[in-house]
């Protein structure tokens, strides 16, 4: 059995090595070529990372995720979720836009934890402007996109976990809005040498989306010019697609001492839209009470150098955790990240 895991991770490590040549030489799209296919899908709310600690790492995670978190980043990882607990991320995004996760598991058996979470991202209010009217017409939109999930999680052998999530999808801006359906999965391993996991991840397999509303129907003219009754008009909105999403990831215990630890981790990420990245993390914790975060994403143009602290609070039978991460963007400021975890064994 040993065997076999030295030869899966070094197959894994092969994998990750040919596939950041690729991301780093001339193919810059998700396909074959120099095309990017930027644009190409909606719901870019669903790209956004959650959770202060995972931020911190720069979203090397998908093979770290052990807590609500493992929702977003791999839903494999709620199974390693004990006791009932609670969850709540806020992320200050630039321009004025909110980013806020919660979610609250609960065990169902030995070996299976099943979960629900809520993502919201929402902006302030948007001033309309036409081209008559360039400094606004005195009139107002907000953004609302919103997801809401289930998930089960659990240990298939002591070593391989899996999760499924299902999730609806709400895109919402002005009188404007579209759904659809759609499902994430997840498996991880545990190869029991040196703490060294292996997590793999697709997100956002579902349905098309297309908006539909009030703003897509009018009444018009023909021609101006005749005393003819105006028209009814509809506006035909084109369906897109959410993001495809595909993680694979590995990390280690480089140390494990009582005193001290220390995680690394490494993630390739590939999507329908964009380019491919590729993001390194560690995480130094002190006698598991105060931990220290970095990590660099590499295939971003605005944000690339990530870091955090968070602090653990044990007890009798509750968990408690208050991590923050920030994250600095080329030209759009700053990103702070705050969570707060609470748990009951």
């Amino acid at each position: 059995m040993k065997r076999f895991n030295v030869l899966l991770l070094i197959a894994a490590l092969a994998v990750f090595g040919a596939v950041r040549t690729r991301a780093a030489g001339k193919v810059v799209g998700s396909s074959a070529g120099e095309f990017v296919k930027v644009g190409a899908a909606g719901s870019q709310f669903l790209k956004i990372g959650v959770g202060a600690r995972a931020e911190g790492m720069a979203g090397a995670y998908s093979s770290v995720a052990n807590d609500l978190t493992s929702l977003y980043w791999n839903p494999a990882g709620l199974a390693d979720v004990k006791g009932m607990m609670g969850a709540f991320h806020f992320t200050q995004w630039f321009a004025g836009f909110e980013h806020s996760f919660a979610a609250l598991s609960l065990p169902i058996s030995d070996n299976f934890v099943a979960a629900a979470h809520l993502i919201s991202f929402n902006s302030d209010r948007i001033p309309i402007t036409t081209l008559d009217f360039t400094e606004g017409t005195g009139s107002y939109y907000t953004v609302n996109d919103i997801a809401i999930g289930v998930s089960v999680s659990g240990y298939l052998t002591d070593q391989f976990s899996f999760g499924i999530t299902g999730k609806m999808v709400h895109n919402a801006f002005s009188s404007l809005s579209a759904d659809a359906v759609a499902f994430d999965v997840g498996t991880m391993y545990d190869t029991g040498i040196q703490g060294i996991k292996l997590g793999f991840a697709i997100f956002n397999l579902g349905s098309e989306m297309k908006y539909e509303g009030q703003d897509l129907r009018s009444t018009k003219k023909y021609i101006e010019e005749l005393k003819a009754a105006p028209w009814d008009v509809s506006y035909l909105a084109y369906p897109y697609q959410m993001p495809l999403i595909f993680r694979a990831g590995i990390s280690a215990d480089v140390i494990d001492m009582e005193e001290h630890k220390l995680l690394v981790s490494g993630d390739f990420v590939t999507f329908s839209d964009i380019p491919e990245q590729f993001s390194v993390g560690a995480e130094y914790t002190w006698h598991n009470l105060l931990s220290i975060r970095g990590g660099y994403r590499f295939g971003q143009d605005q944000m690339n150098l990530s870091g955090g602290v968070g602090i653990n609070y044990l007890t009798g039978g509750f968990r408690g955790k208050l991590d923050y991460s920030i994250t600095p963007t080329a030209d759009l400021g700053l990103i702070n990240r705050l969570s707060v975890v609470i748990g009951l064994d």
